[in-house]
C-alpha cells in the first residue's frame, strides 16, 4: 500500500505532463500556421509576400510542368498564361531537370504590340526535389540602350568619315594643282572648311559625352539670363551677318536662373544657329525671355521652312536632320539640338518645340528660376504666342 501511494500520483503526473505537452505542441504548430496578428507575420507569410511583390516574374514548376506558384509579374511578362508555363520556358526546364544546370531562355514576345515588354529574359534553376524556379525580367530598356549605342557608333563613324575623306581628296587636288595658285587657294579653302566641320563635330561629341555620361557637371550657381542672351548673340552674330539674317532681341529682364553659364550659352547659341540655318536670307530671328511662375522661358523663333509634325519628336535625336543636304551645306553636325536637350535636362528643365511647315518654328528653353534675385516685374511679362512670334519673325 505504501508503494502504491507513491507510484500512482507519479503516474498521473506523468500522464498530465504528456497530455499537456501534446496540447501545447499542437497550439504551437497552429500558431505557426495561423499567426497571431498581434505577434506579426510568420516567416512563411513574409516569404509569400516577397514572392508576390517581386519586380521580376517568378514561377515555381513541378517536374511534370505543373505551375505550383507564380506572381502577377510572371503573367505580365508572359511566363505563365492560363495557368500553364510558356512553351519555350518548358523546353529549357526539361533540360534543367536532366542536367541540373542553371540556364537562360529568351521569352521576348513573338509578336509586337500591346502593352507587353519588347524583350524578356528568364533564368531557369533547379530548387530541389524535382521543382524548378523560373525567374524572368523585362530587359526592354537594356535592348533599346544597346540599339541606341550601335546606332550612335554607326552615325559617328559615318559623320567622321565624310569630312576626313573630303580632306584627303582635297589634299590630293592641291598637290595636282601646285602650279596654279587660284586652284590651290580654292582647294585650301575647302580643306579649311572641312577641317572646321570636323573640329566642330569632335567638340560637340565631347560635349554630348559630358552631358550624358558619368562626368560630374559644374556646380550650378545664379546666372543672369540677360548675360546668357548677350553672349549667345555675340557668338551667333557672324553667322547671322553671313546669312543676311536680322536677330531681334527683347529688352533685359533681370531674371536669374540656377545653372552653369557656359552650358546655357552653348544651348541658346545652338538654338539661334539652328534658326539662322533654316531661315531664308533677309528673314529675322526673334529671341524672347520671360518669368512664368517658378520657371524662366527663353524662346527662339524663326520664320523658316518649319518642321513637319512627324519629325517634331525626332529633331532632338543625335544626328537626326529634317533636311540632310541643307545641314551639310551649312556645316551642321546633327548634334546641336541633342546638346540643347541634355543641357536643359541637366538643369532640371526642358526644351519644347512649336512648328508649322512654311510658317516657322519656336524652340523654348524652360528652366527653374533662381530662388533669389528675380525681378518681380518680370513675372508679369507675357511671351507672345509662338504662331504670333513666327509671323513677326518674317517682318
Amino acid at each position: 500500500m505504501n508503494v502504491l501511494a507513491y507510484v500512482l500520483p507519479a503516474a498521473v503526473a506523468l500522464l498530465i505532463g504528456v497530455v499537456a505537452g501534446s496540447w501545447w505542441g499542437r497550439r504551437a504548430r497552429q500558431a505557426a500556421a495561423r499567426p497571431d496578428p498581434a505577434e506579426g507575420p510568420t516567416l512563411a507569410e513574409l516569404l509569400r509576400r516577397t514572392f508576390r511583390s517581386s519586380g521580376t516574374g517568378l514561377a515555381v514548376l513541378s517536374r511534370h510542368g505543373d505551375v505550383v506558384m507564380f506572381n502577377d509579374q510572371a503573367v505580365a511578362l508572359g511566363v505563365v498564361a492560363e495557368g500553364r508555363v510558356e512553351a519555350r520556358a518548358w523546353v529549357v526546364c526539361e533540360r534543367v531537370l536532366v542536367d541540373g544546370t542553371v540556364q537562360v531562355v529568351d521569352l521576348s514576345p513573338l509578336e509586337r504590340g500591346g502593352r507587353r515588354p519588347e524583350a524578356v529574359l528568364a533564368t531557369v534553376r533547379p530548387i530541389g526535389d524535382g521543382f524548378l524556379l523560373v525567374e524572368a525580367a523585362d530587359t526592354s530598356d537594356a535592348v533599346r540602350l544597346e540599339a541606341t549605342r550601335r546606332d550612335f557608333v554607326a552615325n559617328v563613324s559615318h559623320e567622321l568619315k565624310t569630312p576626313v575623306g573630303a580632306v584627303a581628296l582635297l589634299a590630293e587636288a592641291v598637290l595636282d594643282a601646285v602650279d596654279d595658285p587660284v586652284e590651290v587657294h580654292r582647294f585650301a579653302t575647302k580643306i579649311l572648311n572641312e577641317s572646321t566641320r570636323l573640329g566642330n563635330l569632335v567638340t560637340e561629341l565631347i560635349a554630348l559625352s559630358r552631358l550624358t555620361g558619368a562626368e560630374r557637371l559644374p556646380e550650378l550657381a545664379a546666372v543672369e539670363v540677360d548675360d546668357v542672351v548677350r553672349e549667345a548673340m555675340a557668338r551667333s552674330r557672324l553667322s547671322a551677318e553671313s546669312s543676311s539674317i536680322e536677330i531681334a532681341v527683347d529688352a533685359d529682364s533681370g531674371i536669374e536662373v540656377g545653372g552653369d553659364r557656359t552650358l546655357l550659352v552653348t544651348a541658346l547659341s545652338n538654338l539661334v544657329e539652328n534658326a539662322i540655318a533654316y531661315s531664308p536670307a533677309g528673314a529675322s530671328v526673334s529671341v524672347s525671355r520671360r518669368r512664368n511662375g517658378e520657371f524662366v522661358e527663353i524662346a527662339v523663333t524663326d520664320r523658316g521652312i518649319g518642321i513637319a509634325p512627324e519629325h517634331q519628336q525626332r529633331v532632338f535625336e543625335r544626328f537626326f536632320r529634317v533636311d540632310p543636304a541643307r545641314s551639310r551645306a551649312t556645316g551642321g553636325t546633327g548634334l546641336g539640338l541633342a546638346i540643347v536637350k541634355h543641357v536643359l535636362a541637366n538643369h532640371g528643365g526642358e526644351v519644347t518645340l512649336w512648328s508649322s511647315p512654311g510658317t516657322g518654328s519656336t524652340f523654348t528653353m524652360r528652366l527653374p528660376a533662381a530662388t533669389r534675385g528675380a525681378n518681380p516685374d518680370a513675372a508679369s511679362t507675357d511671351l507672345p504666342d509662338p504662331a504670333t512670334l513666327a509671323g513677326r519673325a518674317g517682318g
